[in-house]
C-alpha cells in the first residue's frame, strides 16, 4: 500500500475552488478542499444535513455563521467542528496563498 499526501498533485491554476472526495464510507466522507481566494456567492449558505468537522492545514480563511451572526478567522492548525443545519458560508480564502481544509462530514 502506498501512501497520499495531501500537499500534493494541486493544480497551479485554481479558477474553482477544488473539493475532493479522498474517503467515504456509509456514515463519513472526507475531502480535502483546496481554496485561491474563492469565497461563497453573496446570500449562499450552507445548511447542511451532516455535521461537519473541518480543519485548515495551510492558508487562511473566513467562515461567517448565522443565527447567531458570528465571523471565524482561521489559519493553519485551527479546527472547528459545525454542527448539522449550523448555517455558515466561507466569507474570505487567502488570494495570496492556497488554503488547504480537510472537511469530515457525519
Amino acid at each position: 500500500m502506498s501512501p497520499n499526501n495531501l500537499f500534493a498533485d494541486i493544480p497551479e491554476n485554481l479558477p474553482d475552488e477544488l473539493i475532493e472526495t479522498i474517503h467515504k464510507s456509509e456514515n463519513i466522507r472526507i475531502e480535502r478542499i483546496v481554496s485561491h481566494g474563492q469565497c461563497s456567492d453573496e446570500g449562499f449558505w450552507y445548511d447542511q444535513l451532516a455535521s461537519e468537522w473541518i480543519v485548515v492545514l495551510s492558508g487562511r480563511a473566513r467562515l461567517e455563521f448565522a443565527s447567531p451572526d458570528e465571523l471565524v478567522e482561521l489559519g493553519p492548525g485551527d479546527y472547528l467542528n459545525i454542527p448539522a443545519h449550523r448555517r455558515h458560508r466561507v466569507a474570505w480564502t487567502d488570494p495570496q496563498t492556497k488554503t488547504i481544509w480537510l472537511a469530515v462530514h457525519y
